[in-house]
């Protein structure tokens, strides 16, 4: 597929780890260059959980590649910032270190925001780590898209969060436990609210299982679907050891991320022109489908 994909949620590529406070630029140029051969034109590199100093260097790191380099521009749309202001519980921290998450704060957002210098785009966060909503509202006055992820929010939190701005839900189906609740569960709450909420989908065949995520696909208006890969570093390379943000994940022969523990998914292998013909040539979706999936909605979502 020639056309340009935006891939909302990258953490590294080819061996690159935006989430490192060692990256140095030509490994981002090396990184961005290596996302256009693989059909990738857009992304916002996605810096995760970590102490506060260390998420705020990583993202001014991003922001002076961006500022110094072309082909760096040229790729990197903008900056998700996935944490810290998400869920501590088991299953719904994920891969992210739980000893860093912390309630949302108003001067930490800030001083995150301003570390990105206007690069900052998205921001993911759990609706219940802020029950004033001040965050939430802060992020979208600046016109910085709020996703929620990572969370365990009631229907009122979510729908309280949607009134204060909230646009979007991070890769339904994962960021959560193994075994929920059959009925009032995360994943049921944010599909109630599918006409509301651009929903991202991590469509790798692994994340979420070929016919959960057709499910999932029949439940949300074509509008709202949003495909991204949460590639790490391991993406475009192989089987090995590779960082992300100072933890250490094994990619197995299958080319599934695990993290230290391996007992949950660390990040993808995935890239999202595979990931776009996959659902194209396996799964029977027309490509203006896919299309409006991997490239119109989320164009139309980070303008």
């Amino acid at each position: 597929m020639t056309h340009p994909l935006f891939d909302l949620q990258v953490n590294g590529f080819f061996g690159v780890d935006f989430n490192s406070d060692e990256t140095t630029i030509a490994e981002m140029e090396l990184a961005c260059e290596q996302l256009i051969v693989h059909g990738i034109d857009r992304i916002l590199a996605t810096v995760i959980t970590a102490p506060v100093d260390r998420m705020c260097h990583r993202i001014q790191k991003l922001a002076d590649a961006v500022a110094e380099s072309s082909v760096v521009a040229q790729v990197i749309a903008g900056i998700h910032v996935e944490g810290p202001f998400i869920s501590a519980e088991p299953g719904f921290v994920g891969a992210h270190p739980v000893a860093s998450v912390i309630p949302a704060d108003l001067r930490i957002c800030q001083h995150i925001c301003a570390a990105g210098q206007g690069l900052v785009r998205l921001v993911t966060l759990a609706p219940e780590s802020d029950p004033s909503g001040q965050v939430t509202r802060f992020l979208c006055n600046q016109e910085i898209v709020v996703a929620a992820g990572h969370t365990n929010a009631s229907l009122e939190e979510l729908r309280r969060s949607l009134d204060l701005g909230l646009k979007m839900f991070t890769h339904l189906g994962n960021g959560c436990p193994l075994n929920l609740p059959r009925h009032d569960n995360i994943i049921n709450r944010v599909l109630h609210l599918a006409k509301h909420l651009k929903i991202s989908l991590i469509a790798d065949g692994r994340h979420v299982p070929d016919f959960v995520l057709g499910l999932y696909l029949q439940a949300i208006p074509d509008d709202n679907v949003i495909i991204v890969s949460d590639c790490i570093s391991a993406a475009g390379v192989g089987p090995g050891m590779y960082p992300l943000g100072g933890q250490l994940i094994r990619v197995d022969e299958a080319g599934v991320a695990w993290a230290a523990d391996g007992k949950h998914m660390a990040g993808s292998t995935g890239i999202l022109s595979e990931m776009s013909k996959w659902l194209e040539r396996d799964q029977g979706f027309s490509r203006e489908r896919v299309l409006k999936w991997t490239r119109d909605n989320p164009s139309r979502l980070i303008v």
